[in-house]
Parts: structure tokens; C-alpha cells; sequence
């Protein structure tokens, strides 16, 4: 039995699972109620992305074992595979409760915390495991990342430095080490340790997701918007709400005050205009730069499946918009204008779609853009169908007005739905 369950290990450690999930249900079938074979077969089905099996095998394991630290484990990394963040951390505190000498099951907590933006408790987490273990590369690389997300890149940098110089080989601390550097606005040192973490581990979505920002962050204008992003990623849910709508609030001061005192319109205007051009960028800048990507020759084989999709409906809707904007010019109807306008602005909830996180967040705003999609379209053919009149009838502008609006509330759905916590 142990050598049936020593072989399923070394097949998990090798990210062979299907032969993994052979080998323990071999064990399983001559052992059922073995309590560590379902744990170590839930965490098999979860890196398959088989999430109900896996939940359901690591409650048996509980079952059978219910004071065994390793079932609560198992399921709280399952749990955290599926997105439920809360769950995933009660049945991992619980295994540390059972077993409290095991860094990884303090690793595990940090991941969860990490990933709820408790930047804090994922630092606690982290540094309690290396009390246990000093030497805990999963530990020490949660306690790194921690501290760039807290704003201290130094000691951070300090902790990377010292994984490194124990584990020179280690993929993760040099995806880290790289991420680090993209925080403090070092591109080019940080593309060198991206590169690095994906020649020992090509199979690093973090490292291959930082040589992506990278690659675009030599480019002055995503530059700044990466700064951005990465400041955002560092706030609470809370916060970053907070940080919406107090840029709609001051953006509405400031048009009142423009209203009521015109002398201050040469002022104020500038800064609004700036305003809706970096509320555009915020929407468009990602997917755009990664069109950019599609023309360079390392940035192109970077680029995930959804990124290259997501950029051929970007281009997709650009292209229509430059033509509608050269008919225009050409013919100089002003129904090509407004095409131009709608397809341009229809970009914004279109890379949405992929900014929503993949499973029911991305189905909502797929369909609130399929909806957007309608509209803008009705009311275009409206404008077409009346011409050589330049007015909608009522239906059509209606229509617009409604996609107008709906772009406008875009912004508001997909950061709820970013925030809100994803389910698999």
C-alpha cells in the first residue's frame, strides 16, 4: 500500500497527474477508507481542474480521518483552487491547529490571504512558517510578495536575494524577484529574472505573466499605467471602490465649479480631459499594448490564448472604427462619425470581457456587452436607415443614449465583478 502511495507522490511531484489519479484509485480500490489516498487523489483531481471531485474526495478524507491534519489540507487547497477564499482559509487553519509544524500548510494560508488582499495576514502567515522552517522557499517567496504588496520592496528584495542565493534554480523566487524589480519601475532587470524563472519552469504562468508587463512597461505610456495598476493591486476591495468613486465625485466638482465660475474653465478643462483619457487608458491600455506585443518577435510567442483572443476583438473593433472614421471623412456623413464613435467606446466594456476573471464573472459581462453590442447597433442602422436626415427617431437615439449609459456603468460592473469573490 505505502508503495503504491510513495509512487503517486513522486508522480504528483513530476505534475504527472493523470497517472497519479491512476495509481491512487489502484490504492484505493484495495484500500478504501484510506483517509491519505483521498486527500493526496483530491489534490490530483484539483490541479486537473476536476474541482467537485476534488472537494467531494477531500471530504471523505475528513470523514475517515477527521483529527488527521492532512484532510483539511487537501481541502483547503481545493478550495482555494476554486476561488472560495474564506472556506479555503477556515479548513486551512484548521489543519494548522491539528498539525502546527508543517510550513506548508502555513505557505498555503499566506497563498489564501494573498490572494483575499490581506497583505498583512499574508505576511503573518508566511513568517510563521519560516519559524518553523527558515528555509521554506514557499514561505519565503509568500513573505516576499507580501512585502512588495505593503510598499517595503527593500526588505522584500532582501528576502528574494536571500531565497536566491540558497535555491540559485528556483523558478518562483526568480518570477519574485522579477515582479519586484517591475514594482520599482526597473523593467529590463526584471525581464532578465522573467526569462530566468521561465528557462527552469516554462510552465510559470506568474513568471510568463511578468515578462508580458515587462515587455509593455518599455513603453513610457503603459509604464505609467502599469504604476497604476500595480498601486490598485496593492489596496483593499474597500479601497480601490473608494478610489472609483471618489474620481467620479471630484471629476463631477470640478464641472460644477467650471459651471459656476468660468474664469476657471482654461484650468479645469485640461484636467477633465486628462481624466477621461486616463479612465480610457485604464480600460484599453492593457489589451492595446498587447496588440503592440502581436508585432514583436519574443512579445507574440509571450502572450497567453485569451490574451491573443482578447487582442483580435480589440483590433477587430479599432479597425471598424478607423474605416468608419475615413468614410466619414470621405463621404462626410455623419452617420460614419458616429459609428466611429460607438465602435471606439464600445472597446472599453469589449476588453472588459477579458478583464473579468474566467467562470460566471466573465460570462456576466460577456452577455452586458453582447447587450452594449445590440444597442450601439440598433441605433446605428437607425441613423443609416433616415438618411439623408442627420436625427434618430426616437427609438434610435434612445438606443444610443442607453449605450452611452451602459458604457458609463461599465466600469462599475467589472470592477464588482473583479472584486467579488470567484467560484469554481
Amino acid at each position: 500500500m505505502d508503495v503504491g502511495l510513495d509512487r503517486a507522490l513522486l508522480l504528483l511531484e513530476q505534475s504527472r497527474y493523470e497517472l497519479a489519479e491512476q495509481e491512487l484509485r489502484r490504492v484505493l480500490t484495495l484500500e478504501p477508507n484510506h483517509a491519505a489516498a483521498h486527500a493526496l487523489l483530491a489534490l490530483c483531481l484539483s490541479h486537473r481542474k476536476q474541482y467537485q471531485q476534488a472537494t467531494e474526495e477531500a471530504q471523505r478524507a475528513i470523514h475517515q480521518a477527521p483529527d488527521a491534519s492532512f484532510g483539511h489540507y487537501a481541502l483547503g487547497t481545493v478550495l482555494h483552487d476554486r476561488g472560495e477564499l474564506t472556506d479555503a482559509c477556515r479548513a486551512t487553519i484548521e489543519a494548522i491547529r491539528l498539525d502546527p509544524y508543517r510550513p506548508e500548510y502555513f505557505a498555503r494560508l499566506a497563498a489564501i490571504e494573498f490572494d483575499r488582499a490581506r497583505w498583512r495576514e499574508a505576511l503573518d502567515a508566511a513568517e510563521q512558517g519560516l519559524t518553523v522552517d527558515p528555509e521554506h522557499v514557499g514561505c519565503t517567496n509568500l513573505r516576499a510578495m507580501a512585502l512588495v504588496k505593503l510598499g517595503r520592496r527593500g526588505e522584500a528584495g532582501a528576502t528574494i536575494d536571500v531565497a536566491l542565493a540558497r535555491d540559485p534554480e528556483n523558478a518562483l523566487s526568480h518570477a519574485n524577484q522579477g515582479w519586484t524589480l517591475l514594482e520599482a519601475g526597473e523593467a529590463e532587470p526584471a525581464l532578465e529574472h522573467f526569462r530566468e524563472a521561465l528557462r527552469i519552469d516554462p510552465e510559470l504562468e506568474w513568471a510568463r505573466q511578468g515578462i508580458v508587463e515587462a515587455l509593455k512597461a518599455r513603453h513610457p505610456i503603459y509604464a505609467l499605467m502599469l504604476r497604476y495598476f500595480l498601486w490598485m493591486g496593492r489596496l483593499s476591495p474597500r479601497a480601490r471602490w473608494g478610489v472609483v468613486f471618489g474620481a467620479v465625485i471630484l471629476s463631477r466638482v470640478l464641472r460644477e465649479a467650471g459651471r459656476a465660475v468660468p474664469a476657471l474653465t482654461p484650468v479645469i478643462a485640461p484636467l477633465l480631459i486628462a481624466y477621461a483619457a486616463f479612465v480610457i487608458l485604464t480600460w484599453i491600455a492593457d489589451p492595446l499594448f498587447n496588440l503592440l506585443l502581436r508585432f514583436d518577435r519574443f512579445g507574440r510567442l509571450a502572450l497567453s490564448e485569451d490574451q491573443i483572443h482578447a487582442t483580435n476583438w480589440i483590433g477587430a473593433c479599432l479597425g471598424v472604427c478607423l474605416a468608419a472614421l475615413l468614410a466619414g471623412w470621405i463621404t462626410g456623413v455623419s452617420a460614419w462619425l458616429i459609428a466611429a464613435l460607438v465602435c471606439g467606446l464600445y472597446v472599453m466594456p469589449l476588453s472588459g470581457v477579458f478583464h473579468a476573471p474566467v467562470g460566471r464573472p466573465r460570462r456576466i459581462m460577456a452577455g452586458y456587452a453582447i447587450g452594449l453590442a445590440v444597442l450601439g447597433a440598433a441605433g446605428i442602422a437607425d441613423l443609416f436607415a433616415r438618411l439623408p436626415s442627420r436625427e434618430a427617431s426616437p427609438l434610435g437615439a434612445a438606443c444610443l443614449g442607453l449605450f452611452m449609459l451602459g458604457v458609463f456603468l461599465a466600469a462599475f460592473l467589472l470592477h464588482a465583478l473583479v472584486t467579488a469573490r470567484t467560484q469554481r
